[in-house]
């Protein structure tokens, strides 16, 4: 894995030591960055904007944010075994600390209170076989951290069942590979 795109272009993102951990492919974050850049259904502008990457794993996701000038990025994680990685791929930006990780356990209803930002993009990466994925939009939802004409993306597997939209937008979807993505607003 590489990071695509931007002042870190080329750099190697070091992959996860076990095999529960599922890093985003390169394609399919390519895929999702010319969305974000060229999609005329919204408008997120990358450069600037302040990202919450949940389920951040090795930091994939969040890393290319940070590569493309994002102003601040967000890892939450709390997975004992990809905490090091993630922690040694943001240590290997060097003299970059425009990001935070934070150890918390997403599925916690109170788990968003704590942030004092409203995020212009949320990543959302639960492991494919979650079971709690609408209680997780919900509080995203609910706790109002998703800025007005801001953007949730979420990965999922394609064969996973659909997600309920009564809560939410699907603006686009799309398939790349064995993933499947939503870009969804509220």
């Amino acid at each position: 894995m590489r990071i695509i795109s931007g002042i870190f272009k080329g750099k190697k993102i070091s992959d996860p030591l076990d095999i529960k951990t599922r890093p985003l492919k390169d394609l399919t974050k390519e895929s999702i960055f010319n969305i974000l850049k060229h999609s005329n259904k919204f408008r997120v502008n990358l450069e600037g904007a302040i990202v919450l990457d949940l389920f951040s794993g090795v930091g994939s996701f969040g890393i290319e944010c940070l590569s493309r000038k994002a102003k601040k990025v967000f890892f939450v994680e709390n997975y004992k075994n990809v905490l090091p990685v993630l922690e040694k791929n943001l240590l290997n930006l060097k003299l970059i600390n425009n990001f935070e990780v934070i150890e918390k356990d997403i599925y916690k209803d109170d788990v968003f209170n704590f942030l004092n930002y409203k995020f212009d993009i949320i990543f959302l990466d639960p492991p494919y076989k979650d079971k709690h994925l609408e209680k997780i939009l919900i509080n995203i939802k609910n706790s109002k951290i998703l800025k007005k004409n801001g953007i949730l993306i979420l990965h999922r597997h394609k064969k996973e069942k659909e997600i309920s939209s009564s809560n939410f937008n699907i603006i686009e979807e799309k398939k790349y590979g064995i993933s499947k993505i939503f870009f969804i607003s509220f």
